[in-house]
């Protein structure tokens, strides 16, 4: 059995089918690891969003910020503008309740122990080992499968609080670790979220540097697996493995496969 995790398809099903051709990929023995942002920008984000849930228990997905975004749409509670045009077939779909419903079932971290190795899509507070990193996610995982669900989807915009603390209560509580699972890239010196700088890892301005920078509790003891920074691309490190490498800006998508003692890296082109 093959263990491969893939970066963010983002909608790009024919370079998605064609990776899963180039790994002789098996759904009766093998297992996708699938790090988020399945739908948007990409022009298959209905088919790709069906084939992974055809897969049933042959791939694990964690929910990246544009998974986040659909549920958004399809609950009502932000309006559907130009900016997500690419998924307006997914809304119109005669499946897009049992999509959607499928798509608010999946976790925001995975963890193997066997492997060592956590599973999400943006990263993980450096304060925050894997068993803490797990807890936080199932709280917002807890919500987002409760009859409330639209009201966590309508509460989790915004950049506040940048700062973690256990104090944090309510939907403050759940919209910090969505937007460190799902969206961080950049931490102060304070270990604040900062999102004002999307581009490459390094250099960035001094008072600023990578989440994975520094002392971090999950690296200490398991290797982190992750996509969402297409600008920082393929890195992989004995403790870290970043995968979004630009497939639906045409460059590649990557798989990793995390079964062996050193990953086995298999590349195609990205979205024509």
């Amino acid at each position: 059995m093959g263990i491969y995790a893939i970066g963010d398809l983002q909608g790009c099903y024919d370079p998605f089918r064609h990776l899963l051709d180039e790994i002789n990929f098996e759904p009766s023995k093998d297992r996708l690891w699938l790090v988020g942002d399945l739908v948007n920008r990409g022009p298959k984000s209905l088919k790709t969003l069906r084939f992974v849930k055809s897969l049933g228990d042959a791939a694990i997905t964690v929910l990246g910020n544009h998974d986040l975004h659909l549920l958004a749409l399809w609950a009502g509670v932000i309006p559907t503008t130009r900016r997500f045009d690419s998924m307006a077939k997914v809304l119109r779909a005669s499946d897009v309740d049992e999509l959607c419903d499928w798509l608010r079932q999946r976790p925001l971290a995975h963890f193997d122990e066997g492997l060592k190795t956590l599973l999400v899509h943006a990263g993980t507070h450096p304060a925050w080992n894997v068993k803490k990193t797990l807890a936080r996610a199932a709280e917002v995982e807890l919500a987002l499968r409760g009859d409330d669900y639209r009201t966590l989807l309508e509460q989790m915009y915004g950049n506040s609080p940048a700062a973690w603390s256990g104090k944090l209560s309510g939907y403050k509580r759940l919209r910090f670790i969505i937007n460190c699972l799902t969206r961080m890239r950049m931490l102060t010196p304070r270990q604040k979220l900062n999102f004002s700088h999307s581009g490459g890892a390094w250099p960035v301005r001094k008072n600023l540097q990578p989440w994975f920078d520094g002392e971090h509790a999950t690296l200490t003891e398991a290797r982190i697996v992750f996509g969402h920074w297409s600008q920082l691309g393929l890195i992989v490190l004995p403790n870290l493995i970043s995968l979004d490498t630009g497939c639906v800006w045409g460059r590649q998508l990557t798989a990793a496969r995390l079964d062996k003692r050193l990953p086995r890296i298999i590349q195609v082109a990205g979205q024509v």
